[in-house]
């Protein structure tokens, strides 16, 4: 009877996936485990047509799957590979469907990286307790000469020069090659700055190189690089690594870009939109000018002399008009016309005009004009009407 009652009070069985799902409720309600940073070396490393990232982390005794989704893994700066030694952030889960527990990571830097960071916090706030970061000059509209501080071997030097090409050839450009990694990197890129800046004295300097970790920027994160920065008297534009990379170099240089490309654009005007302002001011100058003046007066003036030749054409138009009435009246009160109509004009001797019969005597002389000449007549009767 007891072994019965024993057997009675035996929990029930739960399924597999029961069990396996309430560990993972279990560990993720921990926040301990949601939060976590963990270092190791990469094996394993896989990246499926998904684009998620599965790898992973071990080190001498033990591993642990780790898996980062497509959305994080496409703006990580760089692509661990095995053997790596990194540093991951995430939080601890169970894939039930394997019944296995992994880490899904949404950070991934190099081991040793959050030492780094940490020194990189305390210099940005002692140099910036100095007010090494409130230089801030305005770039040159147009500089006539732009020099370049990174590796003659990079690509981030291609990318700069292929901007400048396009955008404003007019500018004399000036490298000043130095190690952008490495050791003795900072060094190196200080005294470019310091040679650049004194020798070929740019209006503009460059700063630049391509993306990396931490670790490979750490010359760009040094205190003499920016002490350099600082002792320029050019204007500096930095543009090291990418979008989210940040560095000490960007809060002393006077300008920050993303790129190296960025830091071309942004310090350089466009040739193109050169060629329109000049269009611009050309157009104004002629609009403006004595010799455009000249132009438009001698417009005028044809203008007049059109306008003048069309009114005297008119007005002659007019006078001719006129003087024929009035010839036409003159014509119509001409004796001329009277004796076109068969009449006569008679003269004495004297030339007086003879307007009645008692202005002569038989025997007088007379002329008489009709329309086709003169008749010589003499008077041999007078009678009064």
């Amino acid at each position: 009877m007891q072994q019965m009652g024993l057997f009675a009070s035996e929990p029930k069985a739960i399924t597999v996936t029961e069990l396996t799902r309430g560990l993972r409720r279990a560990i993720e309600a921990v926040d301990v485990f949601q939060n976590l940073w963990v270092q190791g070396e990469v094996s394993n490393f896989s990246r499926p047509q998904s684009g998620h990232w599965y790898f992973t982390l071990k080190d001498r005794d033990a591993a642990l799957p780790c898996v980062m989704w497509r959305s994080t893994a496409e703006l990580q700066a760089q692509i661990p590979k095995n053997g790596d030694h990194i540093e991951v952030h995430g939080g601890l889960s169970i894939y039930e469907a394997q019944g296995r527990y992994q880490l899904y990571v949404d950070e991934i830097r190099s081991a040793g990286a959050g030492t780094l960071y940490q020194k990189f916090i305390e210099l940005k706030n002692r140099l910036e307790a100095e007010g090494l970061f409130e230089r801030r000059r305005s770039l040159p509209a147009w500089p006539r000469r732009i020099g370049i501080v990174t590796s003659a071997t990079g690509a981030a030097l291609q990318d700069v020069l292929h901007t400048l090409e396009r955008r404003y050839p007019l500018a004399e450009v000036v490298l000043a090659p130095a190690q952008v990694q490495g050791p003795s990197a900072a060094m190196l890129v200080a005294d470019a700055l310091g040679i650049l800046d004194q020798f070929a004295q740019p209006d503009l300097i460059l700063l630049v190189r391509g993306g990396g970790s931490l670790e490979d920027l750490a010359a760009f994160n040094s205190e003499i690089v920016a002490r350099a920065i600082g002792r320029t008297r050019a204007v500096v534009v930095s543009g090291v690594g990418h979008e989210t990379d940040v560095t000490i170099a960007d809060f002393a240089a006077d300008l920050r870009a993303p790129t190296p490309t960025a830091a071309a654009e942004v310090s350089t005007p466009d040739v193109q939109e050169l060629r329109g302002q000049l269009a611009a001011v050309r157009g104004r100058l002629e609009r403006q000018t004595p010799a455009a003046k000249v132009l438009r007066a001698r417009q005028r003036v044809d203008e007049l002399s059109l306008r003048s030749g069309r009114a005297l054409a008119q007005r002659a138009r007019w006078q001719r008009a006129t003087l024929q009435g009035i010839a036409a009246r003159l014509g119509a009160l001409s004796p001329l016309a009277v004796l076109e109509r068969g009449y006569a004009v008679v003269r004495a001797a004297d030339g007086k005009l003879v307007r009645a019969a008692s202005d002569v005597q038989p025997g007088d002389k007379l002329d008489v004009r009709v329309q086709r000449g003169r008749l010589n007549v003499e008077v041999k009767d007078t009678k009064e009407d």
